[in-house]
């Protein structure tokens, strides 16, 4: 199949097509271009707005097929309220509504994500770090534009899941319900997809 192309291949190889895929797409390098110049703290672009859209591109679909927001990660020491709301609201001026782009502090995250998903989490150091923790491997992929424009990709399980596309768990944390819910809903947009199941043991 055509759209297996990048299976299989060196993970130089991969980053490179990441990359000419993410640069055509409109609506990525915008956020990319736009967040470069906001110069948040250890910011990247995360997940789907990445790997949704080398799917897309990959299917022949539009570009912005099954693209709910962007999420922006970033992390400040500075863990109240008050300095979050004034980067979103920061944000919220300078990005484009559609799709919304989704910003958060990393170094919050252990606050509120107990009362959200009824599981502890431990403070984490960096953004990457909560990329480390995403509830499927392929997810575990994000993007950043340094100020020469070269491209910096972080894919700590590689990217081979993605042009495979193949969802396959990340058991760090207890995270099988989020991963068996974003599973279910991808496959109804790209049918094309392998859901690994989440390891009983």
């Amino acid at each position: 199949m055509t759209h297996m192309r990048f299976a299989g291949l060196d993970d130089a190889t991969q980053r490179r097509a990441l990359e000419q895929i993410m640069r055509e797409a409109p609506h990525v390098m915008d956020v990319l271009k736009v967040a470069r110049d906001m110069d948040l703290p250890d910011w990247w672009l995360v997940s789907g707005a990445i790997y949704n859209t080398v799917w897309n591109h990959l299917t022949g679909r539009d570009l912005r097929h099954g693209i709910k927001d962007v999420d922006l990660f970033y992390f400040d020491p500075d863990t109240s309220w008050d300095a979050e709301d004034r980067v979103i609201k920061r944000g919220e001026k300078l990005f484009h509504a559609d799709p919304p782009v989704e910003i958060r502090n990393q170094a919050r995250v252990h606050l509120w994500y107990e009362k959200h998903f009824g599981e502890a989490y431990p403070p984490l150091g960096s953004s990457r770090e909560g990329i480390d923790r995403f509830a499927c491997r392929t997810h575990c992929v994000a993007a950043r534009l340094e100020p020469d424009d070269r491209m910096s990709l972080y894919a700590p399980f590689g990217l081979d899941d993605i042009f495979a596309f193949r969802i396959t768990p990340n058991p760090v944390l207890n995270n099988r319900a989020t991963h068996e819910a974003k599973s279910k809903r991808q496959k109804t947009e790209w049918p094309e997809l392998t859901i690994v199941p989440w390891p009983d043991a």
